[in-house]
């Protein structure tokens, strides 16, 4: 059994919140395991999927076949941890940990892997259609009319158009 191996390091999202969707792809086909992804709603899956998208374009350089491929294993684990502080009351600080995550993916090719019960296909760009010119519209006549009689009235006229207090 041959197959490919990727990582992902200091990825800016904690570890913990990583492997909740890490640990639902493992065992899968690829196909099925990008599909599954595409549905999450949890922002690491992003980064997840772009990881094992560049797996299967590794694996496809190694020749190996993108049909049989299964996720492996995915682990993440703990990487860099930025320390930030936070103003309290009297004076005080504490401490805030931001936390990172490495993820790595490794992909195998399998005999016995379940064709995916269904497969994202990806969009076709379609050309622009070209649109005609907008035809640009003409004001009406009578609106120009009352601006002009608008213009004309003076501070005088504003003035002693106001009801008095």
């Amino acid at each position: 059994m041959t197959g490919t191996k990727v990582t992902l390091r200091n990825l800016n999202i904690a570890p913990r919140k990583v492997r909740l969707v890490a640990t639902s792809i493992k065992g899968l086909h690829v196909q099925s395991a990008l599909a599954q992804l595409d549905l999450m709603p949890q922002r690491s899956t992003g980064y997840i999927s772009k990881l094992l998208k560049s797996a299967i374009a590794s694996a496809k350089e190694k020749n190996l076949d993108v049909d049989k491929l299964i996720v492996k294993t995915v682990k993440v684990d703990k990487g860099a941890v930025l320390k930030r502080s936070r103003a309290r009351a009297k004076g005080r600080a504490t401490l805030i940990e931001k936390k990172m995550s490495n993820i790595t993916l490794e992909l195998e090719e399998s005999e016995s892997a379940k064709k995916p019960s269904f497969v994202i296909q990806e969009k076709v760009k379609e050309e622009k259609k070209k649109q005609a010119p907008r035809q640009e519209k003409k004001p009406k006549v009578a609106h120009e009319e009352t601006r002009k009689e608008k213009e004309r009235s003076g501070f005088k006229d504003k003035f002693f158009r106001r009801k008095s207090v």
